[in-house]
This record gives C-alpha cells, structure tokens and sequence, in this order.
C-alpha cells in the first residue's frame, strides 16, 4: 500500500485532497524517478477510474494537491482553477525580513531558458501577469514566515514574487533562493490550505499541517492562523 493512502486530507465522490510530501513530483520526471502517478493505483478508494491531478506543486513544495476522481470533476475543477475561484494559501521561509508586514507583489513572469543555467522563470513585462498577496506571520533567528495568498497560478509564482517582489529567497530553493537549513532539507514552501466552492454541495477543503522540516527552521504550527 502507498504511503500517500496516509496523507489524504479530504475525501469524497468527487474530490480527494493529498498532503503531498516534498520530493515527490507531480508529474512524472524524465529521469523515470517516482512521481504521484505511481501512487495512484492505491488512491482510488473503490473506483475503478485513478484520480487525475487538478493542479501541480513543484516536487519540493509539499501540501495541499487536489485530485478530481472523475472526468467531469476534473473539467469542473480545472475550470474553477482557470477562473481563479479556488482560495489557496502557502507558507514559506526566506532569509532575512521584509521591509512591511504584508503587500501585494505584481510582476508578471515569463519563461527562459539557456545552456548554463537551464530553463527558469523570471520577470518580464512581455510575461503573463501574476499577482501574490503576503503576509508577515513570524521572525525568528534572522528567518521570516510568511503567509502568500496567490491570485494567479504562474508556475513558480511564489518562489520568484518572493524572491525578486521582497528581495528574500525562499530557504532551500536551489534555483531563486537561499541556501538550505540543512544539507537534504527540502525547500521550506508548503501549500498550507485549499478552498473551492462547489454549487449545491460543501466545498473542497482541507488544511495540511506544517512539516516538520520547518520546525527546524523555528516555526511550528502553533504560530500559524491561516
């Protein structure tokens, strides 16, 4: 049986909510290391039918993942995604602290790529547009909490609004931020809750608690009221 079998948060005819755990991709990898798609065989639950990604987390950023358990569920869902009515939050480690204690980044990202340093996101006023709501939860030890509430869904969008909005690199990101808390600690970024309304029934929704990688950096769940 799947690990991840442990880890869903929500579950119903529609919809399951996975705790996704850091460095584990969402899609499958060229490299043909183990990604979701070999777990889901065991996250059917009864349905002949595997349950189908909605959305992606990059595979260092652990939390809420949201899978449709049918096909009009996930054109639903994706559509809801699209329109920009599903409520995400996340919270992240940067090194330093910012200058406020909360704002708005708005910087459109676009994709490049080059044979030194590979394929990355980085702002552009030709890129698509990207806007992060943010807000300053914790400090401690020279490190910041933060709170991000993304309006749009760009790929990598906290990491680089983080990086380059507030000047402060996401702890453990190998490509726009800071250096580890420790050597093998994944990227302290966590899709902490997921919200999305549905017509005539409860809404999606789930909280994932904090890993425990952050408690290694100084912050636990008890500081967290998002």
């Amino acid at each position: 049986m799947s690990p991840l079998t442990e880890r869903v948060l929500m579950i119903d005819g529609e919809a399951i909510i996975l705790d996704k755990p850091a460095g584990l991709p969402v899609d499958a990898p060229r490299d043909g290391s183990l990604s979701l798609e070999n777990h889901l065989a065991s996250l059917t639950f009864g349905f002949q039918r595997w349950p189908l990604a909605v959305h992606r987390l990059d595979r260092d950023t652990s939390g809420c993942l949201l899978l449709a358990r049918n096909p009009k569920a996930h054109k639903r869902f994706t559509a809801a995604f699209e329109a920009g009515t599903v409520e995400k939050v996340y919270v992240a480690v940067v090194a330093g602290e910012p200058q406020a204690r909360e704002g708005v980044i708005d910087l459109p990202l676009a994709k490049t790529s080059s044979a030194e340093q590979g394929w990355r996101m980085v702002v552009s006023p030709k890129g698509k547009a990207a806007l992060t709501r943010w807000r300053l939860i914790a400090v401690k030890h020279g490190r910041s909490l933060i709170a991000c509430f993304p309006e749009t869904g760009r790929t990598h969008q906290i990491r680089v609004h983080l990086a380059e909005g507030l000047g402060l690199g996401i702890i453990g990101d190998p490509v726009y931020g800071a250096e580890a808390i420790a050597p093998g600690v994944p990227m302290l970024l966590h899709a902490r809750s997921l919200s999305m309304p549905r017509t005539g029934k409860p809404p999606v929704e789930a909280t994932a608690p904090l890993p425990e990688r952050f408690a290694t950096a100084g912050f636990t769940e008890g500081l967290l009221n998002v």
